[in-house]
């Protein structure tokens, strides 16, 4: 075994990505403060070709020079729109026949892999680092996702969280949509 070059890696350009199809799967950031983290979830979202990013509140949009240290360039091949909140995000993307997945702990969790796939498209809702996901999103939400997590701290990065939940999804997805 060797590690590949970066020349040898094989990657779509820019154009290519653009046609290529999405897996149907939204995320909507709720206040996250971190620039770091939004373009991570950037990165991350492009590694798996989600629909677009929807961002909303305080969160920083690709217009911020600081979100392109981790995002990489994501930021230009993932479609993203701001809108004022999340509550307002969530609304419209039921109203288009999204299921809206709020990751968050609550007290009625679901696992990923407990998601049917007639869920799809999905709304995966990630909140602010601090108070989590809005409490008009979670009324809203028609899951609350949750990743088992075994040790004291019972919380992940949002970027991690958000990682593991999106892939996750995305498996799903394929596992019955692929032939």
């Amino acid at each position: 075994m060797r590690k590949l070059r970066h020349e040898e890696i094989s990657r779509p350009s820019m154009d290519e990505a653009k046609l290529l199809p999405k897996h149907p799967v939204t995320v909507v950031l709720d206040d996250v403060r971190s620039v770091y983290n939004v373009g991570a979830i950037f990165r991350t979202s492009d590694a798996v070709r989600i629909e677009r990013v929807l961002i909303t509140g305080i969160t920083a949009t690709p217009d911020n020079r600081g979100l392109h240290k981790t995002a990489l360039g994501a930021q230009d091949s993932v479609p993203w729109r701001y809108m004022a909140t999340a509550g307002e995000a969530a609304s419209t993307l039921k109203s288009g026949g999204y299921t809206i997945c709020a990751l968050e702990l609550t007290d009625a969790p679901t696992l990923t892999t407990r998601l049917p796939h007639s869920a799809f498209p999905v709304a995966l809702v990630v909140g602010n680092e601090l108070t989590g996901v809005s409490d008009p999103v979670l009324k809203q939400a028609d899951y609350a996702l949750e990743i088992p997590q075994y040790g004291i701290k019972q919380s992940l990065n949002v970027a991690v969280a958000f990682g593991i939940a999106v892939y996750d999804l995305v498996r799903i997805w394929r596992k019955h949509s692929q032939p």
